[in-house]
């Protein structure tokens, strides 16, 4: 007795689901797949960091780096710039391919889509009213990175804290006051930014003199002793213009007020207002430049 095979044959329907639609599911994962490592290996060669230049990401966007900043602090800004711009784009990368890859699968087992995607957008809205300070974070964050506001090494003043810029992310930026205080500031609460860390910086020196005390002579000493003292080798490689003796800024009940501007690099305003102030303070002794009585009294007070 002997056997002959035979050959199973399916039907239609059974070839269809057993074969062609398991194919075709399998065809849209790998594209997914595929597209998404390829879009995220343009992205990571976009943000990487080349040796002697910035990231090509960046090439396109407006980049404010500080007057006279170090090659290190620039190249951790441009950096951690680059990173956080390209996170963004690779996870909007593989959301938009999650979904496509989702809805191609609904399709191929002939589910409509469309009331689906409908469905989507309401909870899409219902979450955007629910979380838009959270959606405000990351909209202001973007926007922030792309205009590059400030970066890490920048002093800014973003009103509750004043400092240096740690880290600058999508949703928050930390900031580290005088005092040490790390401040976590949400980037949708900030209204406004001061940087004192683009272009130049301006130390305003305001002198107080008595009323007795003759103004033209004392502007005159107080401008030789200020630019004699912006030329010292501690604040020289600061300064970037002579100091100006703008004049009286203020007469009061207890002193005439002469104010002096001295142009500097950013953030070396304060050591320059110091050093020149220092100067300036001595000179006034030397020439016997009456001081404000509220001045005297307090000194007094101290030495008493």
């Amino acid at each position: 007795m002997t056997y002959e095979p035979t050959a199973i044959e399916l039907s239609d329907s059974a070839r269809t689901w057993l074969i062609e639609r398991p194919i075709e599911i399998a065809v849209y994962i790998v594209v997914a797949l595929v597209l998404r490592f390829v879009l995220h290996r343009i992205v990571d060669r976009a943000t990487r960091d080349r040796p002697g230049g910035e990231p090509r990401l960046l090439r396109p966007l407006k980049d404010r780096l500080p007057a006279g900043v170090r090659d290190s602090v620039a190249a951790q800004r441009r950096a951690q710039r680059a990173r956080t711009i390209g996170s963004v784009l690779k996870s909007a990368i593989s959301i938009v391919t999650l979904t496509w890859c989702v809805l191609q699968i609904l399709t191929v087992f002939s589910v409509n889509v469309a009331p689906l995607v409908a469905s989507a957008g309401v909870v899409g809205v219902a979450l955007g009213f629910g979380a838009q300070n959270l959606v405000r974070d990351f909209l202001t964050g973007m926007f922030m990175l792309l205009e590059d506001q400030y970066g890490v090494g920048d002093i800014i003043d973003v009103g509750e804290a004043v400092g240096t810029v740690e880290t600058v992310g999508l949703r928050v930026t930390t900031v580290r006051d005088m005092n040490g205080t790390l401040w976590y500031c949400r980037n949708g609460e900030i209204a406004r930014v001061g940087n004192m860390s683009q272009g130049h910086a301006v130390a305003v020196i305001d002198l107080p003199i008595a009323h007795s005390a003759a103004v033209p002579r004392a502007s005159e000493i107080a401008l030789t002793a200020a630019i004699e003292a912006s030329e010292d080798d501690v604040i020289a490689d600061a300064v970037l213009e002579r100091p100006q003796m703008l004049g009286v800024n203020s007469v009061t009940a207890e002193a005439v007020m002469l104010r002096l501007t001295v142009r500097a690099k950013p953030g070396q305003q304060w050591a320059v207002q110091r050093h020149i102030t220092q100067a300036v303070l001595t000179a006034f002794d030397e020439h016997d430049i009456a001081a404000p009585l509220a001045m005297l009294s307090s000194v007094r007070s101290a030495q008493n």
